[in-house]
């Protein structure tokens, strides 16, 4: 396994990544109960970038750690080069400290969540190239046999270098002078950012349906199919609906409303097919995977709900900005994004090393206390936007000092909530983690 080793590497930064995005998270709530919490040493300016860094980094490598994992395994394929996995790794490793250093030294010279210097934007795309590379030189070949998730892993790892530069483009004059266009193309672009990484999710959940399962029949289906397109289309257009507030085309604003989120009816009806035809051997063997996929399947639900909610131009104007959107955000990375990675881990897991039963017992602890806190998180979010945007449309004469005073209670609700997702998920990290100290020796082989 040595020459496999790196997509391992990927899992593990991206477990790191996901352990201190959350411990960032939970200083910011913090910082929300006692606004000088650690101030001086980390103000608040620096724990949200710090936050979205690293669980955008826990998304981003996992997937890819994945992906690197299931194409370098499949004996039909013939990997290009090694030696691209290992230089894209350090790219990306390397690159990630040196964005946390700015972040920590206050050096924000970007945009909102992509506030590093610009100059980190040349070794990112290079990281990208280096996977498009490698991946298309790989499979190319195969190309007439793929199945819809490899579709997607394409899709997603061309557009991510497109819409990455797109959201760069600000540095040129002609769209920094323009603060209309300078607006819609920040927000489109990064509406399009995400729909890049849901492809690669997405293509990996499907992935590890098919393999669970045994059937290819879900990744090569009419339904698969149509949900690629569908997803594609909501990437190219569905980011329309960050921005119905910007004074641009109406005819952009309808059709976004009309798809907005409709991928995600699909990729239930998807789940659902997969859970109701797969057998109870399959449900044990990989019981873990299993888990998280189903609550990844319920998250999919609660999301469409909430997502086809603040879709429509009417509501979306009093959540905007409230912690509703944080809360929809929040379920997407968290309950859906999230959930689906850590079925394809445990997946990986399950197939390169030995469950035993008091770490599946562990893992499942993991996830009891990590759901329940998480659910109640999301419910305290919801609770805490309606009531600002109750504030902001009343004409209260309650200025916003003593508006955040009024809500204390549920700030610290909140933080509660949060720290029972930190627990859970360092539940389920450490003993991940675990698993792979205990088998270093068979990566090394």
């Amino acid at each position: 396994m040595e020459k496999n080793k790196y997509p391992f590497y990927f899992i593990v930064v991206a477990l790191l990544s996901l352990f201190l995005g959350i411990n960032f998270g939970l200083i910011a709530g913090f910082q929300y109960v006692i606004p000088d919490f650690i101030k001086e040493m980390l103000s608040f300016n620096a724990v949200r970038p710090l936050h979205t860094l690293f669980v955008v980094s826990w998304i981003l490598l996992a997937a890819i750690g994945g992906i690197y994992y299931y194409i370098t395994t499949n004996p039909s394929l013939k990997i290009f080069n090694y030696k691209l996995i290992k230089w894209h790794f350090w790219i990306f490793i390397i690159t990630g400290i040196g964005i946390a250093i700015s972040y920590l030294s206050k050096n924000f010279a970007g945009k909102e969540y992509l506030e590093f210097p610009s100059y980190f934007y040349f070794p990112i795309v290079l990281g990208w190239i280096l996977f498009g590379i490698n991946y298309f030189k790989s499979m190319l070949p195969s190309f007439k046999k793929w199945p819809v998730y490899y579709y997607m892993w394409s899709t997603g790892i061309v557009l991510m270098i497109f819409h990455f530069t797109e959201a760069h483009l600000w540095l040129l004059p002609y769209f920094r002078d323009n603060y209309i266009q300078n607006i819609a193309i920040q927000w489109k672009s990064g509406g399009s950012y995400v729909g890049s990484w849901n492809m690669l999710v997405y293509g990996t959940a499907l992935f590890v349906m098919e393999k669970i399962s045994g059937e290819n029949s879900y990744a090569t289906s009419k339904k698969a199919f149509f949900f690629y397109f569908l997803g594609l289309t909501n990437l190219m257009f569905g980011w329309a609906h960050h921005i119905y507030m910007v004074p641009t085309a109406p005819w952009i604003r309808y059709f976004a409303y009309m798809i907005s989120m409709t991928e995600w009816i699909i990729l239930l009806s998807i789940i659902y097919d997969w859970k109701k035809n797969l057998s109870q051997e399959k449900k044990i063997q990989f019981s873990i995977a299993y888990k998280f996929m189903i609550l990844a399947d319920l998250w999919v639900f609660l999301n469409i709900i909430l997502a086809l909610l603040i879709s429509i131009p009417s509501i979306n104007l009093f959540t905007h900005g409230t912690h509703i959107t944080v809360a929809h955000s929040m379920g997407t990375t968290i309950g859906i994004n999230t959930l689906i990675l850590f079925s394809s881990i445990t997946f990986i897991f399950n197939e390169a090393f030995t469950f035993t039963e008091n770490i599946i017992k562990k893992l499942k602890k993991g996830i009891q206390i990590f759901h329940i806190s998480f659910i109640l998180f999301w419910i305290t979010l919801l609770i805490m936007g309606l009531k600002k945007s109750i504030w902001l449309f009343s004409n209260s004469t309650e200025n916003f000092g003593k508006f955040q005073d009024s809500q204390h209670i549920l700030h610290l609700t909140f933080v509660v909530f949060g720290i029972g997702m930190i627990v859970g998920l360092g539940i389920i990290i450490y003993n991940l983690l675990l698993i792979l100290l205990k088998n270093k020796t068979q990566l090394q082989q």
